[in-house]
């Protein structure tokens, strides 16, 4: 069963709760209010493009994500250039990567 985040509304606190997906909302066991929110605090991190994360993919330096990002477009631009012609490619916008 997963662990779920809620806060209460009436008096702030933050709580985790282990129950099923079913289940109706908990008291807070503070105040024992029903009046809770249920909270999102991570959400699952789904890769979509590149195969492997700059860095551990959340906590990557400028530096990790430049060195992805040029590792990363040439073979971009291939695929484009494969599927729509070089003519198509060459008029696609560029990121300056030189300014911050």
């Amino acid at each position: 069963m997963p662990v779920y985040h809620y806060r209460c509304h009436t008096c702030g606190t933050e709580f985790d709760v282990l129950h099923s997906f079913e289940a109706a909302l908990p008291e807070c066991p503070e105040c024992e209010s029903e009046e809770v929110k249920r909270l999102i605090v991570s959400a699952p991190l789904i890769a979509r493009g590149a195969e492997t994360h700059a860095g551990d993919g959340r906590r990557a330096t400028k530096e990790q994500l430049r060195a992805k990002w040029a590792e990363e477009t040439p073979k971009l631009r291939k695929k484009m250039r494969d599927k729509l012609g070089e003519d198509v490619v060459q008029r696609l916008p560029t990121l300056n990567m030189d300014q911050d």
